[in-house]
């Protein structure tokens, strides 16, 4: 829980608590890197997000695409004793399907969830 926390205060610091540009966001700041997170951890589509956090799949994009920049991680410099190095990185796309079976979506948890929307 520690490093979520310190996670929020970079978020805040770097500008992501403000306002997106139009109305007030519908979730807490706190819920907005959560679901942040669980986008890149999960690999879940922005549709499958939606309901989970109680919201629109066009926020779950609006979202993303503010705090993307600010949880990127500074580039770390590199030792000048270092050897150059090749580093290959597996970018494999797995691909994701919704489940046939709809209904087990409403089985999982809602996560901000606000009073009247579903």
């Amino acid at each position: 829980m520690r490093q979520f926390e310190r996670l929020l205060k970079v978020v805040r610091e770097r500008g992501g608590s403000g306002p997106g540009g139009g109305g007030p966001w519908c979730l807490p700041l706190a819920d907005r890197v959560l679901l942040v997170a669980v986008y890149y951890r999960t690999n879940l589509t922005m549709r499958q997000l939606a309901p989970l956090f109680g919201c629109s799949p066009a926020t779950v994009c609006r979202v993303i695409q503010r705090l993307r920049p600010l949880l990127a991680i500074e580039p770390a410099a590199r030792p000048a004793d270092t050897v150059e190095r090749l580093w290959i990185v597996d970018g494999t796309l797995i691909p994701v399907r919704e489940p046939h079976d709809r209904s087990l979506l409403t089985q999982l948890p809602v996560l901000g969830k606000r009073a009247g929307h579903h």
